[in-house]
């Protein structure tokens, strides 16, 4: 990779992180004032969360021919517990920070208390 590159690349980018910010401002507003862009904007965080962590499920080593290796399934469990804390917390209180906080505390705690209890 040459400089020249790098630097093409680096624009690139903030070229296209510049635009996607810049186009909701440059819309004229009576297009932006539809019900159901109203609707999107209110399940668009929470679909997005949801589906992160639905992809990021570590359950490769689960299957019924194999048997369940404890460490993998007690990741599964924790994962799920954290995912339904998660969509709980952000569901009652409509911030995604506060949701994602709890979800990561939550996925460590279930880990130690998963791994310590049954080990």
């Amino acid at each position: 990779m040459t400089s020249s590159y790098l630097i093409l690349a680096t624009l690139a980018m903030a070229g296209v992180t510049f635009i996607t910010r810049a186009i909701p401002a440059l819309t004229p507003k009576k297009l932006l004032d539809k019900p159901w862009l109203h609707r999107l904007n209110e399940s668009l965080p929470l679909s997005v969360l949801v589906l992160l962590i639905l992809t990021s499920l570590s359950y490769s080593g689960l299957s019924a021919d194999t048997g369940l290796n404890s460490t993998e399934l007690h990741l599964l469990l924790a994962q799920i517990g954290a995912l339904l804390l998660v969509l709980l917390i952000y569901h009652v209180s409509r911030q995604l920070l506060v949701s994602m906080i709890a979800g990561i505390a939550a996925i460590n705690g279930l880990l130690w208390l998963l791994n310590t209890f049954l080990g």
